[in-house]
Formats: C-alpha cells, sequence, structure tokens
C-alpha cells in the first residue's frame, strides 16, 4: 500500500518567514550576490495577478521540494521452510483386521490408515513426501515428491500381502533413513505406522541405533490395534532413540487425531519480512518552483524596460 509524506516536514514553516517578509521586510540596496531579491520580497506599488502567482508558487514549490516529499510502499515477503517427510506404512496381513473405525466396522485398518494418510499427505502443502511400505520386505512406493496427488493416488494403490506376510520394522526404517540421506531440507521426519513386532529384519537394533543417532532425523512412531498387537516399549525405544514421540492408536478416530498432532509439531516454518520502497518527488515541486521564478524574472525585467 503507498502513502506519501515529507522527510522533513518542519521546513513548511518557512512560509511563515516568507510571508512575514512580504510584509516587512523592505530592502532599499541592490543585492551584489542577488540582485533581483528584493522583487521577490518587496510588495508591488501595483498588483499584477500573475506576477503574484508566478512568485508565491516559486517559493511554495521550492519549500515543498526542500521538504522532500516521498512517496512509501510496504511490501511483506515470506520465506517458508518446508519439510522432507518418509512415511513408513505397515502392509502385512495383520492389518486386515476390521472393525477399526466405529462409523463403519466394514473397514479394516489398513483402509483406515490409508484414508487418514492420504489426508495428512494433502495437508503438507510446502513439504516433500516419500512412501515406503513394508511386510516381509521393505520397498520404496514413492520417492520424495511435491506432487501431493501423485502421492494420494500411490497410497490408495497400495494392497496388502504384496510384500509379504510378516513384519519387518528394523529394515523399512534403514530404507526411510536411506531416503533422507541426500536430502537438503533443513527438517527432515519420519513416521513409521505398524501393527505388529519386528520378526522379519535383517539389521539388528543395535545397527539401527546407531544409525539412528548419526542421522538428524526426527523419528516418530505409531503402533495401531490394541496393545497386544504391536510392540510399545520398541516403538518407544525408537522413538527416543530419533528424538520424536512414540503414539498408540486404538481408533480410527485416535490415528487421525494422531496425524492432526504430528501435523501441529511439524508445521512449516514461515518467516516474514517486510521492507519499504521509496520515491522522492522534490525534483518535480523544485522543477515547478525554477519555471515560476525565471518566468516571474523576465516578465518583471520586461516590465520595468518597457517602463
Amino acid at each position: 500500500m503507498s502513502h506519501y509524506s515529507f522527510e522533513y516536514p518542519w521546513v513548511g514553516l518557512l512560509i511563515v518567514l516568507f510571508v512575514i517578509c512580504h510584509y516587512l521586510c523592505h530592502e532599499k540596496s541592490q543585492s551584489l550576490y542577488f540582485p533581483h531579491l528584493d522583487k521577490l520580497l518587496l510588495k508591488e506599488h501595483y498588483q499584477n495577478p500573475l506576477l503574484w502567482l508566478l512568485k508565491w508558487l516559486g517559493i511554495v514549490m521550492a519549500i515543498i521540494a526542500l521538504a522532500s516529499p516521498v512517496v512509501s510502499k510496504n511490501y511483506n515477503s515470506s520465506q517458508k521452510e518446508g519439510r522432507d517427510i518418509v512415511l513408513i506404512i505397515d502392509t502385512s496381513e495383520s492389518m486386515k483386521q476390521a472393525r477399526f473405525d466405529a462409523k463403519d466396522e466394514s473397514k479394516n485398518k489398513f483402509t483406515v490408515v490409508q484414508e487418514v494418510a492420504s489426508d495428512f499427505v494433502a495437508r503438507r502443502v510446502d513439504d516433500r513426501i516419500g512412501l515406503i511400505s513394508f511386510a516381509d520386505v521393505a520397498f520404496v512406493a514413492s520417492p520424495l515428491t511435491f506432487q501431493k496427488d501423485f502421492l494420494q493416488q500411490i497410497i490408495i494403490l497400495q494392497r496388502l500381502g504384496v510384500a509379504g506376510k510378516r513384519t519387518a520394522i528394523n529394515d523399512a526404517l534403514v530404507q526411510g533413513y536411506n531416503m533422507l540421506s541426500h536430502s537438503q531440507a533443513q527438517s527432515k521426519v519420519i513416521i513409521l505406522l505398524t501393527d505388529g513386532m519386528d520378526n522379519m529384519s535383517r539389521v539388528p537394533f543395535p545397527t539401527l541405533k546407531t544409525l539412528i543417532a548419526q542421522m538428524p532425523v526426527k523419528l516418530y512412531t505409531i503402533g495401531i490395534g490394541s496393545s497386544r498387537d504391536y510392540d510399545g516399549a520398541y516403538l518407544k525405544e525408537l522413538a527416543k532413540a530419533g528424538g520424536g514421540i512414540a503414539f498408540d492408536a486404538n481408533s480410527a478416530k485416535r490415528l487421525s487425531q494422531i496425524y492432526q498432532e504430528i501435523d501441529r509439531l511439524e508445521a512449516s516454518k514461515i518467516e516474514a519480512r517486510g521492507y519499504e520502497v521509496r520515491t522522492y518527488l522534490f525534483v518535480y515541486p523544485l522543477f515547478v518552483s525554477i519555471l515560476s521564478l525565471l518566468f516571474f524574472l523576465y516578465l518583471k525585467n520586461r516590465k520595468g524596460a518597457i517602463s
């Protein structure tokens, strides 16, 4: 938005000095350096509207120029710092368990996870998100991408049992950390969701813990189902090693709340900056002042020459 102002508004008080001099100053001798100053200050014996207008226009415009009029425009810019997020989702056969959503008991755990994860992806506007599915083995279903529509389709296309029937949590996490190893993002996050206990990984926990400690990645874990379905203590230990939080989701509603909580915890950083652009306009009243005074002196001398 633009607004007008003067850098030195107090200069406007000079107009009072000129008005006082107009009535009180009586210069009788010619000035050595400004021979026409008396013609600017002395009251005329005759009233010529054009001369009067030119004189005061020149004086007023000169004072306005000295006051330095400016036009200021304020602009705001924001710099958003997005995150690189990897979703790791369990696709073992145990995710077929139904009656997880009280509103629709026909939905199994995996269908609810697909819906909630897709909604989470839609909210992360400034982030890159990747997807890893795992069961007996872990594989990259989608690399890190800004294409949210594409990623949502990939989530919906995932099928249970494609990667096997058992659970390889450690191997899936290694895949996730490997995906983020080349990331240049300031913030990196992994969200692991499982309803089982690790019984298929080739990577032992001590090796995985060393990897977690070396990588600047926040790790959240979500155990889905009843507390007997998964190893809650193990998931807590993983989250603690990764500087994150372990969650328990025993219903579709709770799972949705967990993803919303993670969404708030990992909100994109927005840095707002404001700056002002100033355009100085003194040249315009100065130009008018010079022209007015030149015409005033020209007409004054011409009248004197004629008389």
